[in-house]
């Protein structure tokens, strides 16, 4: 019997935008989803992995200081993706704070170059895949009585795909369905924007969606119930999962905390990290460039007999309110200038959400004439059991996708 166990993440990032006083109109143009010139443009990409990996373990600190005990689960490239199209439209200090929170030093690397980055980080991961179903894009839901400059929408379609989509938002109901349709549609989750205001000009969306198969799937019939201890006071229930097999581990006496790399089939893997009880604020403390690579680096084969709980959690964010504790301000004030979007500074980002849901559990089906049989040493090996709060990073390559702390695993 083959045991399929798959990973589905998704997410939508959200940006609204008002506050102008005059809509003139514009028209839609078509697409210009060209593939990014190889030689330069990878350059520019590899100028521009060090700073969304700064802006991801940014964000985690901020955004786990702030919940914590609670789950949490977000993905830094799709905000990283957003607010990199929104500083497009920025000048003056409303780009600079964007582009520093970003993790983005401008004596070191170029808008446009940090734009070409984005272009062929777009085209690299929307690249078909005969294993994964891995999707990034954007959308501009600009008010169909709004002028927007064309070089602004021309820029967002070449260099972020974005599908470009004008809305009535004097119908906020309508304008509501429609973009939550757009989002449904791209990530199966729903409902993500409620309240549109009448007055809003724009909404900008980024959509997220990842569903991979573990390149050696846990067995359905071995999962079991178990305790997860969520703290001192509370031990709950968990179908713990468990397979005995050699992975990629390291352990960290610095950090007191066990590393082990689940990859996926295709060039996308996971990395679990359970701190030793106690040592949880330590490793997120710590969590950063330096400390993955260090693990990277460090990580052996080896045999372990490992528990980890299926779980399904849900997170959703108030951007910015975080980002204004970052030091991103402007950029929602009276005083944001955004007027390389319509030539006029009248215009502000009033709201940015972001949701994001992830789900690990098993889905077992049974193939006809396949048959998976593993042959493991008599030995005994080493036990990794993940029944403590854990954290998690889902990569591709050296982009990170998903990051997530999992403190309570019944807990959505």
């Amino acid at each position: 019997m083959m045991l399929n166990f798959y990973l589905g993440l998704l997410l939508a990032g959200l940006f609204c935008f008002s506050h102008c006083h005059h809509l003139p109109t514009h028209h839609e143009e078509g697409h210009d989803h060209q593939p990014p010139p190889e030689d330069h443009n990878n350059l520019s990409y590899l100028k521009i992995v060090p700073s969304n990996a700064d802006f991801a373990f940014k964000f985690f600190h901020q955004v786990v200081s702030e919940n914590a005990g609670k789950n949490v689960v977000f993905s830094p490239l799709s905000l990283s993706t957003a607010f990199a199209l929104v500083s497009m439209g920025a000048k003056g200090a409303t780009l600079n704070q964007l582009l520093s929170v970003l993790g983005f030093n401008q004596t070191e690397i170029s808008e446009q170059e940090i734009h070409e980055g984005f272009h062929y980080l777009l085209h690299s991961l929307n690249l078909p895949r005969s294993e994964t179903d891995l999707r990034i894009g954007n959308a501009l839901f600009p008010h169909d009585m709004m002028k927007v400059l064309q070089k602004f929408l021309d820029d967002a379609k070449h260099y972020y795909q974005a599908d470009i989509f004008p809305t009535n938002f004097s119908n906020a109901t309508e304008a509501e369905v429609l973009i939550n349709s757009y989002i449904e549609n791209k990530t199966q989750i729903k409902d993500v924007i409620r309240g549109l205001q009448p007055e809003t000009l724009m909404v900008l969306v980024n959509y997220i969606f990842l569903k991979a198969y573990w390149k050696n799937p846990f067995n359905v019939a071995s999962t079991q119930e178990d305790d997860f201890f969520v703290d001192e006071q509370t031990t709950v229930k968990v179908p713990m999962m468990n397979k005995d097999t050699y992975f990629k581990a390291y352990y960290d006496k610095d950090l007191s905390c066990m590393v082990v790399e689940l990859p996926y089939k295709g060039d996308v893997s996971a990395l679990f990290i359970l701190p030793d009880r106690g040592k949880l604020k330590l490793v997120e403390d710590a969590l950063g460039k330096d400390v993955l690579n260090k693990w990277k680096k460090s990580m052996r084969e080896q045999r372990i007999d490992l528990f980890l709980p299926r779980f399904s959690i849900d997170s959703k964010y108030n951007v910015k309110e975080v980002l204004q504790r970052l030091g991103v301000t402007d950029v929602f004030e009276n005083n944001a200038d955004l007027s390389r979007i319509t030539g006029e500074p009248e215009l502000k980002v009033s709201k940015a959400i972001h949701k994001a849901h992830l789900n690990v559990y098993e889905n077992g089906t049974e193939a006809a004439a396949v048959t998976v049989i593993e042959f493991v040493l008599t030995s005994l090996p080493p036990t990794i059991k993940f029944n403590t709060p854990f954290l998690a990073i889902i990569s591709q390559e050296e982009n990170m996708l998903f990051m997530a702390a999992i403190n309570n695993p019944t807990e959505k």
